[in-house]
């Protein structure tokens, strides 16, 4: 009977609080925790066409959509704030980007295959493979180096070579973003030293990101126009 009565009188003490005003403020004689209504997490994809799809569905809901645009490489879909100031995260998209590390050097027949299966075709993208194809091995001259320009010996025949000046920067549109829109082309210092072995320098101060989120935004208002021109989707990049 003691225990019970020790347990009652537990529940009573700990069941309940009190509350008083300091300082203008109301506070409580106890921590207390704010029950919050549930939010969906997200739902991962790597492709903005699986995006697309599951909005167009309406699967989970028809309710107003907010499209965040986070970065090239995510996108995120999300509700209204509810009455917690929360929102339900129902999908978001991250791209598959290829590896590529820039500021790096590489040799010769690496830097050939990531030119050709990770990076856009050219007109510089050409000339690099071109310049990387026929190298002479051990003839990176550094000699007359400004900086800006580099002088290889390129092999231009069966049996004859001639230096060939490599001028920076060179414009070049690598795999960055979701493969549905165009990819930014941005400006590359390139650098080459003795071996052979190259290297690719960004020299656009990061300007390519705004440009492939505008490329996104493009690509999902027309994709979903008649969400927008029925004001149930409101994107922000």
């Amino acid at each position: 009977m003691s225990l019970l009565k020790d347990a009652f009188n537990w529940i009573k003490d700990h069941g309940q609080f009190q509350t008083t005003l300091v300082h203008g403020r109301t506070v409580s004689d106890r921590d207390l925790h704010a029950i919050t209504a549930p939010t969906a997490s997200a739902l991962k994809v790597h492709t903005l066409t699986a995006l697309v799809e599951y909005i167009q569905s309406e699967f989970d809901t028809n309710e107003p959509l907010l499209i965040h645009i986070k970065s090239p490489e995510t996108v995120v879909v999300m509700s209204k704030l509810n009455s917690d100031q929360n929102r339900n995260h129902f999908i978001q998209a991250d791209a598959y980007i290829p590896s590529f590390r820039f500021d790096s050097y590489y040799d010769a027949e690496d830097i050939n295959i990531k030119l050709q299966s990770i990076f856009v075709p050219n007109k510089d993208q050409a000339l690099i493979l071109k310049i990387v194809g026929n190298i002479k091995e051990d003839n990176v001259r550094t000699a007359g180096d400004d900086g800006i320009s580099q002088a290889v010996t390129m092999k231009t025949g069966v049996a004859t070579v001639a230096d060939v000046k490599v001028v920076n920067p060179v414009t070049l549109a690598p795999y960055r973003t979701f493969i549905e829109v165009d990819q930014p082309e941005s400006k590359f210092v390139l650098r080459m030293q003795n071996g052979p072995r190259v290297a690719l320098f960004e020299a656009d101060g990061g300007a390519w990101k705004n440009e492939a989120i505008r490329n996104i935004e493009d690509y999902l208002m027309e994709a979903l126009s008649e969400y927008n021109e029925a004001d149930k989707l409101t994107i922000i990049a």
